[in-house]
């Protein structure tokens, strides 16, 4: 009776011995991940491991983030400017006008050859083309009237400037020989231009003369306006 006592007092005992092993051995294999180091679990409240931090998709970010500056590749004002109007830039009109002091630049230039001529120019400044009728009306000093024109150099058609271009006229000043009457000497001009009609008010170009003056005479004549100046000069 005593034997069977202790047979079982002593298999109670290894079972009792071998479970505690056995859960000694589940509970190191829950609190250790195989390396050593031991997993307190995420019942803890510790953070999100890096892997789940730093790989997260980048579609999941806002969308604020993935293009700070939206605006900035397509500005808001680039649709309006597209139907904004060109810079205004002064045109022509394309309207023909007279040529005259407002619109024009007068040139007087005394000449070597013909001796004892002078040679008017005249320059389109304005944004439109003009025609320079008929012949430059000169007027020295105070004189009460203007010289007659040559008339075998009227131009078969009448002088057409385009912005830029110009208009020439010679004036004969006095006789080559010494032989014209009442020679003295001007040093101021006023040149005066002709309309289509001739009754036009147009204002008058006063271009300089050589400080020193010209000396005129009574052989005082012009042409009429001519588109070269070789054809001016060769009267």
């Amino acid at each position: 009776m005593t034997a069977q006592r202790t047979s079982r007092t002593s298999r109670t005992r290894l079972l009792t011995a071998a479970a505690t092993i056995t859960l000694a051995a589940l509970s190191l294999t829950a609190c250790n991940d195989g390396t050593g180091v031991n997993d307190e679990g995420a019942s803890k409240g510790s953070p999100m491991t890096s892997s789940s931090a730093t790989d997260a998709p980048a579609s999941q970010e806002p969308a604020a983030s993935e293009d700070p500056a939206p605006a900035a590749s397509k500005p808001a004002a680039s649709k309006p400017a597209a139907n904004a109007p060109a810079s205004k830039t002064p045109v022509s009109s394309n309207r023909t006008v007279t040529c005259q002091g407002s619109n024009t630049k007068t040139v007087a230039a005394p000449l070597n050859r013909p001796l004892n001529h002078m040679l008017l120019t005249v320059t389109n400044t304005g944004s439109n083309t003009c025609y320079l009728y008929g012949y430059p009306a000169v007027q020295f000093g105070e004189a009460q009237s203007v010289p007659p024109v040559d008339e075998g150099t009227k131009p078969q058609a009448v002088v057409t400037l385009k912005p830029g271009e110009s208009g020439y006229a010679s004036v004969n000043l006095s006789a080559a020989d010494g032989s014209g009457a009442h020679g003295h000497t001007e040093k101021s001009l006023a040149v005066h231009f002709s309309s289509r009609a001739g009754s036009e008010d147009l204002t008058p170009a006063h271009p300089s003369l050589p400080a020193e003056g010209l000396h005129i005479d009574d052989s005082l004549k012009v042409t009429y306006w001519q588109q070269s100046m070789d054809d001016a000069i060769s009267w």
